[in-house]
């Protein structure tokens, strides 16, 4: 079960969380919607292949992202985003395109995008394309230690 070593990690760390099985879904912003999370809530992982290194970026499911904040922020010449053959390796138990975003359980460097810190909440892709958690984004941001940063695209 891809969940298993996402969940075995919360429960370890005793977080509160609660798990939602829903319909077959891609995108973040179809997952959010069938599961009624608003879009602000509904986290996204992307990978960056930063100069030579996959990075973890995580934005709200309705933002874009702006390669030149992950540029500063990497401190990387040359961003773009990964293709699944780059990353999909790193996580075995999760299908590709629903990582859960802890990219230190995969050791990863994590940035997220400082929007995401203004809920009280967070929800994300647990592995799969049929299921989410949700949980404190106080507990997210104490386990996974992000850099927090601006990286949406101002439009």
């Amino acid at each position: 079960m891809p969940a298993t070593k996402l969940k075995t990690f919360l429960d370890s760390q005793k977080v509160k969380y609660v798990s939602y099985k829903h319909s077959k879904a891609f995108t973040a912003s179809e997952v959010a919607a069938s599961t009624h999370v608003p879009g602000r809530e509904m986290a996204k992982t992307i990978m960056i292949k930063a100069d030579d290194k996959i990075v973890m970026v995580v934005l709200p499911a309705p933002e874009f992202i702006s390669m030149e904040s992950v540029k500063y922020v990497t401190g990387a010449k040359d961003v773009h985003l990964a293709g699944e053959q780059e990353f999909k390796d790193l996580f075995p138990d999760c299908e590709v395109g629903a990582m859960p975003p802890f990219g230190n359980l995969y050791d990863l460097e994590t940035y997220v995008d400082a929007s995401l810190t203004e809920d009280t909440e967070i929800a994300f892709n647990a592995g799969t394309h049929t299921e989410i958690i949700k949980m404190a984004y106080e507990d997210f941001h104490k386990l996974v230690e992000p850099t927090v940063v601006h990286l949406a695209l101002e439009v």
